[in-house]
């Protein structure tokens, strides 16, 4: 029987790759790093800054490397102002509490940048749990963030749906066996039916999500 709903927050609840991407490029520009959207797509979304500075600045110190990601980030979140959910996700909330589900937030977005983006939504009260991928021994794709979900939710997988958009998020919640619907706001959906997503929609209007989840009430 379905528990709860576990929500990415990039790409999911809210399509941030604009900007982020945004944020990337003028920040890899000053290395005389040109980055385009293929390049952003393979490299950087979904990934852990630590992992993404290190991939394309293998140069920095570990120091220079998280001044680089926190400047980033900064720069992210004054881009960020203006943030507006995806299309049906209010009507999405109204209905997990219709039906008197748990809500988890399940992130790897760093702490700084969850709490402003929840705080820009004005969903910040919403969530039974919110996990960060620093709290955790992994972040996405490794499946200790969903794992951790459940456990503080006093949930087994089977009672949970994930909701992701990145491969990275997708991995990490196929490999704690959520069944999990792929958000294709910022990759093809037939890439992520191919990594495990049961199926793939557009957002949160999309009569495969209603037609899926009404089969599980």
């Amino acid at each position: 029987m379905l528990s709860a709903i576990l929500f990415d927050l990039d790409g999911t609840i809210v399509n941030t790759d604009p900007i982020h991407y945004q944020a990337w490029r003028q920040m890899l520009l000053n290395y005389g790093i040109d980055i385009d959207q293929t390049f952003y797509k393979s490299r950087v979304s979904g990934r852990l800054n630590p992992e993404i500075v290190k991939d394309i600045l293998p140069q920095l110190s570990q120091v220079e490397g998280e001044k680089f990601a926190d400047e980033k980030e900064s720069l992210f979140r004054q881009l960020a102002g203006n943030l507006q959910p995806l299309n049906g996700f209010p009507e999405f909330l109204a209905w997990t509490k219709t039906h008197g589900l748990k809500r988890a937030l399940v992130t790897n977005a760093p702490r700084l940048n969850a709490e402003f983006m929840l705080e820009v939504l004005g969903i910040q009260d919403i969530f039974d749990t919110v996990v960060l991928a620093e709290d955790c021994v992994a972040g996405k794709p490794d499946p200790a963030p969903y794992q951790v979900a459940l456990q503080n939710l006093s949930i087994t997988a089977t009672e949970a749906i994930a909701l992701e958009d990145s491969p990275s998020g997708i991995r990490s919640a196929v490999s704690a066996h959520i069944l999990t619907i792929g958000i294709a706001s910022t990759h093809d959906p037939g890439g992520l039916t191919q990594i495990g997503a049961a199926i793939a929609i557009s957002d949160f209007t999309d009569w495969h999500l209603w037609t899926l989840l009404d089969s599980l009430i």
